[in-house]
């Protein structure tokens, strides 16, 4: 499986710190292990449950949030880069692993994809910064993972969590509404 996730996503590929790189993907690795879910699942687990007959499955959706938030975080250093710093690594890592909860939140029954135990009493930003820090993954990328949904409404958001929380809701509003 080690090999099969960074063909399928190549952003994992664009993390420079070879450690967290290392621990993002084991992060995921976990995470499929955990939820019993093979590589080629990916293709078929809708990445919400909220929308019926979602039309993007998981896959298409981590990459397609992390590369929004890559290029939405080039546009802002661009412009801003002389009141925050961004850093880019931990965009990266947290459009990766933003939903890898969501590994554990669902699971399949009888060809269909629904809320596991786990996930009625756990939502996915609360197991996946619960499995980054147990990867040791940096608290800034904790963060962003735990922030990234309307659980980190009410709180502090850092530049990269705020990113990856518009990115993750640009990719998901249009579609609510087909």
């Amino acid at each position: 499986m080690l090999d099969k996730l960074p063909d399928l996503f190549p952003e994992f590929n664009l993390i420079e710190d070879k450690e967290l790189r290392t621990k993002t993907l084991a992060c995921w690795i976990e995470a499929m292990k955990l939820g019993g879910w093979e590589v080629e699942d990916l293709e078929e687990i809708p990445f919400t449950l909220l929308i019926p007959e979602c039309p993007v499955n998981y896959r298409k959706h981590v990459q397609s949030v992390t590369q929004t938030a890559i290029e939405s975080a080039k546009v802002l250093s661009l412009f801003y880069s002389k009141n925050y710093k961004i850093n880019m690594d931990y965009i990266v890592a947290g459009g990766l692993l933003h939903d890898i909860g969501k590994l554990l939140e669902y699971r399949r029954e009888d060809g269909w994809f629904v809320k596991s135990d786990q996930g009625k009493l756990l939502r996915h930003p609360f197991s996946g910064a619960a499995l980054a820090m147990k990867h040791g993954l940096p608290d800034e990328v904790v963060h962003i993972i735990a922030t990234h949904a309307k659980e980190g409404d009410l709180g502090y958001r850092s530049p990269e969590s705020i990113i990856v929380h518009h990115a993750d809701f640009m990719n998901f509003e249009p579609l609510k509404n087909i």
